[in-house]
């Protein structure tokens, strides 16, 4: 699954941040203190991105399922 573009339960919109978050995860920052920079507030907002599965390369789920599809094609 891509990252969502808006939150589901709110409807705002938090994919414009997101590439910063990823970076900054990425880096070893706390995700707390990254999306209290970012300003997101919202409990709703938070799980989006808590919930989002980057991996310690920065791969995120949507590469593991492209590279498995092209695997068994």
């Amino acid at each position: 699954m891509m990252f969502p573009i808006r939150c589901f339960s709110c409807g705002n919109v938090i994919a414009e941040v997101f590439e910063e978050y990823k970076e900054r995860i990425l880096k070893g920052e706390n995700p707390k203190d990254v999306l209290d920079d970012l300003g997101i507030k919202k409990y709703c907002c938070r799980r989006m991105f808590i919930s989002y599965r980057i991996g310690e390369d920065g791969r995120e789920i949507i590469d593991e399922i492209i590279a498995h599809d092209e695997r068994y094609l």
